[in-house]
């Protein structure tokens, strides 16, 4: 059974038809690529999946503990509750906050007190806000910013605001991680070690990934399958060795040195 299910997804603005009748079905803890052509609609599938934009039509399933959950309609934080987490194109840190409290505010969705208890600082309060304290400073310490806690988002690299958004994903103990263009603007080096990062990130934590990506040197490292969009319609679903000879996929995107990636 897979973990989630999305049928005839679409999504019209006015007369721009963006996402056409996708399907994709994720299995659970599989890495899969989501490519295709700048516009083809990509971050788009992913606005719909987290809630940020209302389908025109079609589902959006969800299989928990045996059970079956639609998303579509649902609000983001809803979503998110639910077991999806994501990052953006664009990174969205809270960039006047430390890296820290970054990740802190993305597990409060958790918490066990109340008002009252945060107000008085009870004991209540205190052993949540140890427990997140030390669950932070764990996923930074694997992101390897748990030495820059204090400093203010704005002031890290861009490498590592790519990191503190995965960590800050993370943090809301997802199911399904959705990553949008992750390795955008890293160098080669840094590149490398996200691929290995993710990898990581996915045994650690028992996740189900979904990844848009434009290095297709990492899409066909580290995904298992790939789907391709093109003009917001799913052209292939493939193994990466099958989409790298798949005629319509390097007509529509890849091009003919794709054999080398």
């Amino acid at each position: 059974m897979p973990i989630l299910k999305v049928e005839k997804l679409t999504k019209s603005f006015g007369g721009l038809m963006a996402v056409h009748n996708v399907d994709i079905e994720l299995e659970e803890g599989e890495l899969v690529g989501l490519i295709g052509p700048n516009g083809a609609g990509k971050t788009t599938v992913f606005n719909l999946l987290t809630g940020f934009y209302p389908p025109t039509k079609g589902e959006i399933i969800l299989y928990k503990n045996g059970k079956e959950k639609h998303l579509q309609g649902l609000k983001p934080d809803i979503i998110c509750k639910e077991g999806l987490a994501r990052t953006f194109q664009n990174i969205r840190l809270f960039k006047d906050l430390s890296v820290l409290d970054n990740v802190r505010i993305a597990m409060h969705k958790n918490v066990k007190y109340g008002l009252v208890s945060s107000f008085f600082h009870l004991p209540s309060y205190i052993r949540e806000e140890r427990k997140l304290y030390d669950a932070s400073m764990e996923l930074l310490s694997i992101m390897k910013l748990d030495h820059k806690k204090d400093e203010f988002a704005r002031n890290l690299p861009y490498g590592e605001q790519r990191c503190l958004e995965i960590a800050r994903a993370l943090a809301t103990n997802p199911s399904i991680l959705l990553l949008d263009e992750p390795a955008a603007g890293m160098n080669p080096a840094e590149t490398a070690m996200l691929s290995d990062l993710i990898c990581w990130i996915r045994e650690k934590f028992k996740l189900t990934i979904l990844l848009i990506e434009h290095d297709m040197s990492l899409v066909m490292k580290i995904c298992e399958r790939i789907y391709v969009l093109d003009y917001g319609m799913v052209i292939a679903n493939e193994t990466p060795e099958l989409i790298k000879s798949n005629k319509r996929v390097i007509e529509a995107y890849l091009g003919e040195d794709v054999s080398d990636a």
